[in-house]
């Protein structure tokens, strides 16, 4: 949840014979303003983007749900940003809450809400469309200068009321807290002391869960007899569906078994994107866009006599469309599976989800820049001891790409299958053509480096080496990087409710597109 404080008010006291009130009106939340969460992310809310109809935020003290302390009873959008007025409610927690904002104490409001709609901007900035407003508290801290709250209406009750609580006195009765206002004097009169609803038991982590396991005695008895007790309280008669992830299906998050981090067996990397360089989505509110390229260029030539007809052609800029593809995934979680666990198994399943969305765009990538390829007519026959045949190709398809435009490669694609071929190329003495730095040594007979077994400082002559599984077996591109654009947006999370199955569904989604600009940039080779 996204929570912001908003800062200043004034008191508005009811006079002599008015009605008695216990309201706060202000500004909740500014447009187009940011600010920075919790989290360090700045965000902006833009018009409109909290709702003014639906079940009315509730208002607490410090975002803290176990101190309700009354209702929001009115919301009025405006172009500058969200209007409310709370009403506080007519008890002991209502009145100290006056009080506390009356003596300036608490100067401040904060918005608690869920943003279901929104996206990232270039800079990384967080720009909120729509949101479930869930809460309003009364806080000490502001994060938005120049909002305000602009009134507080308190007043004492009637003269009847006042007796019935004053009466009969006794040594313990507490002195009446007053409010004085510029018009009338305000009083609120004390209320009881209300039985307050016992805390939920805060599940401990694992190290807590394994501490109390060492200490033993009544400290492990007792702090796992509330843990079953808590867990009992959780738990619900009702299923989710096929398909969503349930505490279940991760037994090795929860806090009684964890005993190290989780161990990822996939590796969330982009070599084509990162190879290639992304570049950011148009900002169009349109599925399409238009991408320029020459078609034509214009001509000179040398004049053969004087007072003759200068080389004219006429430039011809192609209007090519590119079309956004949406990639995305969704996962399920029930809310057992996102309180019970440590590590949270929230954080895991999404970092999982949006590594997904990586790899997807990057073989969106690769299949674009094979289908865009020019067939360079160059083969590679693979022959033990003898890499001429390897050479004789890249400089065939190097020669195509400079012929067609004075450029020269930059980048050589290829299939892991491709790569093993390339790092067991020997000469006539059984050396490795494509050497590997040792102790910072690289050997003398190498055209190349394939960074031994690893994946760092690969180049092929020149060639920047990109190796990548979601090229199809056998890929061999001798590329210009510039012939070749990649465009994206930044991801967006969005997230829904599904009370009926205590359930919260995530779902992930970003925009990605290709465009090969000049295909004779992108050679391939045949392997033989």
């Amino acid at each position: 949840m996204i929570k912001f404080n908003l800062s200043n008010f004034t008191i508005d006291a009811a006079g002599p014979g008015e009605p008695a009130r216990r309201t706060i009106t202000g500004t909740a939340l500014p447009y187009d303003t940011f600010a920075t969460v919790a989290d360090g992310t700045r965000v902006s809310f833009a018009p409109g983007s909290l709702p003014t109809t639906g079940k009315m935020p509730k208002l607490f003290m410090y975002h803290d749900s176990t101190q309700p302390v009354g209702l929001v009873t009115e919301r009025l959008d405006t172009a500058e940003g969200m209007m409310f007025t709370a009403k506080i409610s007519n008890t002991r927690a209502g009145d100290e809450a006056l009080v506390l904002a009356a003596d300036g104490v608490l100067d401040s409001v904060s918005v608690g809400v869920n943003p279901t709609n929104f996206k990232y901007d270039d800079s990384g900035d967080m720009i909120v469309f729509a949101a479930d407003w869930v809460e309003l508290s009364l806080v000490p801290t502001p994060a938005f200068s120049g909002a305000t709250i602009t009134q507080v209406a308190a007043s004492a009750p009637d003269e009847e009321a006042e007796e019935e609580v004053t009466e009969p006195e006794t040594e313990n009765e507490e002195t009446p807290m007053e409010i004085q206002a510029a018009s009338a004097e305000v009083v609120i009169p004390t209320q009881p002391i209300f039985a307050t609803v016992k805390r939920e038991f805060a599940m401990p982590s694992a190290a807590e869960m394994l501490a109390a396991m060492h200490i033993g005695g009544d400290t492990w008895h007792n702090v796992n007899d509330a843990f079953k007790q808590a867990q009992r309280r959780q738990s619900t008669a009702l299923q989710a569906a096929a398909g969503d992830i349930l505490s279940s299906d991760t037994p090795g998050l929860l806090n009684q078994n964890v005993l190290g981090s989780l161990f990822q067996d996939l590796n969330f990397v982009r070599p084509v994107v990162s190879a290639f360089g992304a570049r950011a989505m148009p900002g169009t509110p349109s599925k399409t866009f238009i991408r320029p390229t020459i078609t034509t260029h214009t001509s000179a030539a040398e004049q053969t006599t004087e007072l003759t007809a200068a080389s004219a052609t006429t430039m011809v800029i192609a209007s090519n469309v590119v079309t956004k593809k949406t990639v995305a995934g969704q996962v399920t979680l029930s809310v057992q599976d996102i309180d019970f666990t440590d590590p949270a198994a929230l954080q895991l399943v999404l970092n999982d989800l949006a590594g997904e969305v990586l790899i997807k765009t990057d073989d969106i990538a690769a299949d674009a820049l094979v289908a865009g390829k020019t067939a360079s007519g160059s083969t590679w026959t693979v022959t033990a001891n003898d890499p001429s045949s390897l050479i004789s190709a890249l400089y065939d398809a190097a020669r195509e790409i400079t012929e067609d435009s004075n450029y020269f490669p930059t980048h050589l694609c290829v299939s892991p299958d491709v790569w093993e071929k390339l790092g067991s190329q020997l000469d006539g003495s059984k050396r490795p053509i494509l050497g590997y730095t040792t102790n910072g040594v690289l050997g003398q007979n190498s055209i190349g480096r394939v960074g031994g077994l690893g994946y760092n400082q690969m180049d092929v002559m020149g060639l920047s080496l990109v190796v990548d599984n979601n090229f199809a077996s056998g890929t061999m591109l001798v590329c210009y990087a510039p012939g070749f654009e990649i465009f994206e947006s930044g991801p967006s999370l969005m997230t829904f409710d599904d009370a009926s199955k205590l359930g919260k569904t995530f779902s992930l989604h970003q925009y990605f597109a290709t465009f090969v600009a000049k295909s004779s940039f992108i050679q391939g080779i045949v392997i033989a």
